[in-house]
């Protein structure tokens, strides 16, 4: 059964930092996509940085300079660290992963990340 679990959210000021992580099980990261996305209150769930087969790593225009993803395939482990937090980061995060020997993706629950003012 495969299981992605997100952890690592909270709240936080303005200007600080939070280090997500998401670990995966029944399924392998290596050589697959695997994405952050995240969901405002009102809002549609939105593609916030992803890391492509060949390790290309890519952020929505909004976390640019601010965010890093990363992963360890030997884990089977996905991060996201996310700096200089502003208040429209705040948001529902949610791990996705598609592996490379099967076109289906998967979620994890999320993990709420409140940024306050």
């Amino acid at each position: 059964q495969v299981q992605l679990v997100e952890s690592g959210g909270g709240l936080v000021q303005v200007g600080e930092s939070l280090r997500l992580s998401c670990t995966g099980s029944g399924l392998i990261f290596g050589g697959g996509l695997v994405s952050w996305y995240r969901q405002a209150p009102g809002k549609q769930r939105e593609p916030v940085a992803w890391i492509t087969a060949d390790g290309t790593t890519n952020y929505a225009s909004s976390v640019e300079g601010r965010f890093a993803i990363s992963r360890d395939d030997a884990k089977n482990m996905l991060y996201l660290q996310m700096s200089s937090l502003l208040p429209e980061d705040t948001a529902d995060y949610y791990c996705s992963a598609r592996p490379a020997y099967h076109n289906v993706y998967y979620w994890g629950q999320g993990t709420q990340v409140t940024v306050s003012s």
